[in-house]
């Protein structure tokens, strides 16, 4: 029996026992989860630095400090989420009282990627542990010290029959998509994606797909050009653009493209300096392939700043692009890299032509001050979530939903999204026994006028 097979096992027998269904067990292993995290920062701080770079800083802006976030509003709301939801009942059922009560799906994977290895692990677990699951966290193979760190921390803290991290690359992500699990939670590439949804299928296993694409920044003319470019570019080198969510590309009104490439300048020089090779909180490139792949997406023709590169270091100079077609290599993928292509649009029929052309993206900023143009935007396009005059900080709300839309994704989490993301919502009727109308039992010869009334 294989390592993935018996432990998909192993936490099936654990679940039947019906110890996760507790409300109190859940949240002693959340705090628990918490006292984890809390007691390990510096470790989880020198994994992410050995895997991307990242300073002190930066792990806990995006990692570290999302995470305990997402612990503290879970267990603060967990038991109001577990309770039954009341809701109307229709005339016909009267007298009667109905509510959605909430259930674990049972066995849940859990893949997450490289580029975030410690909060796209965790946020998710946090949600199948507070919904009642039992897990299995998959890692990126790529990220290795971070997963190493979270095998050994989890495996420290849970039994593996509730909870179990399973390290490896493509032949154990094969042989864990080949088992039968209740649901499955992954965050990576459309392409791996298409591949986990269609070992989904084969079991009827529910997912939720977590994935990325282009996701265009909108600058109008009237927008604060000096705060959209000190915003776009802090959104843009984070984790050195390796950003699911990161501004993909940017969409100028022609009449102010050129301050905004000067300003943008300016916040790239500010934040890293002139040179960013000797900066430490720079982040470098996760690998070579991904450097290398990166090296081949521009040429040095369409450079407006930047451009530079050191593979010794992994490091890629932030690099803003002008002069780039539409059908250009930069413009063709996701570039989830510190390069920024600029273009520029007339009006608001040349920019939605633009960005409909691609996949529905995951997230998009708009920056502007016209009222009208953001609302004629925010009604016309598609994409999963997004700011007006910011980047990024959607994705930190507990209160909102993040995920994505069409090839960017399908389902959401974060905060209560995630309990109901993790938890199956059984609908109950309660019938009264002290009233029981005749109306709906054979012999059918009563007024349809009464029975046409009662089901409106």
């Amino acid at each position: 029996m294989g390592i993935s097979q018996d432990l998909v096992k192993k936490q099936k027998a654990y679940f039947e026992k019906g110890t996760t269904l507790s409300l109190d067990f859940r949240r002693a292993q959340l705090e628990k989860l918490k006292d984890l995290v809390e007691n390990h920062q510096e470790e989880i701080s020198q994994a992410l630095y050995l895997d991307l770079g990242k300073s002190s800083f930066e792990a806990y802006e995006t990692e570290i400090g999302l995470v305990l976030g997402e612990l503290k509003d879970t267990l603060k709301h967990l038991r109001a989420w577990a309770r039954p939801k009341r809701v109307p009942s229709p005339l016909s059922n009267f007298p009667a009282r109905s509510a959605r009560y909430p259930e674990p799906y049972g066995r849940v994977l859990i893949m997450s990627p490289w580029n975030y290895p410690f909060q796209l692990a965790l946020v998710p677990l946090i949600g199948a542990l507070a919904a009642g699951n039992c897990a299995i966290l998959k890692p990126s193979n790529y990220s290795k010290h971070t997963s190493a760190l979270l095998k050994k921390l989890l495996g420290q803290t849970f039994e593996e029959d509730y909870v179990a991290v399973l390290e490896g690359g493509r032949e154990a992500n094969k042989d864990l998509l080949d088992q039968a699990f209740d649901y499955i939670f992954f965050t990576g590439s459309p392409r791996v994606g298409r591949e986990v949804m269609a070992a989904a299928a084969k079991h009827l296993t529910p997912v939720t797909l977590e994935l990325g694409g282009k996701s265009p920044t909108i600058v109008e003319a009237s927008a604060d050009l000096d705060l959209a470019a000190k915003r776009i570019i802090w959104g843009k080198l984070i984790n050195a653009g390796q950003t699911c969510i990161a501004p993909d590309y940017v969409l100028v009104q022609e009449e102010v493209k050129a301050p905004l490439l000067d300003r943008m300048v300016t916040y790239i020089e500010k934040f890293y300096g002139e040179d960013v090779f000797s900066n430490p909180h720079y982040p470098h490139i996760i690998n070579e392939k991904h450097f290398n792949r990166l090296q081949g997406l521009y040429r040095q023709d369409q450079v407006f700043y930047g451009g530079q590169a050191r593979r010794d270091l992994l490091k890629i100079q932030p690099t803003l692009l002008d002069k780039v077609s539409l059908d250009a290599p930069v413009m063709g993928e996701e570039i989830f890299g510190p390069l920024l292509p600029v273009l520029s649009f007339k009006g608001l029929e040349d920019l939605e032509a633009t960005i409909k052309a691609r996949p529905k993206p995951l997230a998009l900023y708009l920056f502007t001050k016209d009222k009208a143009f953001k609302e004629a935007v925010l009604r016309r396009i598609s994409f999963g979530g997004g700011c007006i005059n910011d980047s990024l900080v959607h994705f930190n709300s507990h209160t909102m939903p993040f995920g994505g839309v069409g090839a960017s994704g399908m389902g959401a989490y974060h905060g209560k999204f995630s309990f109901e993301t993790f938890s199956h919502y059984k609908s109950i009727t309660h019938r009264g026994n002290f009233l029981d109308i005749n109306l709906r039992y054979p012999p059918f010869d009563k007024s349809l006028k009464w029975l046409k009334i009662f089901l409106k």
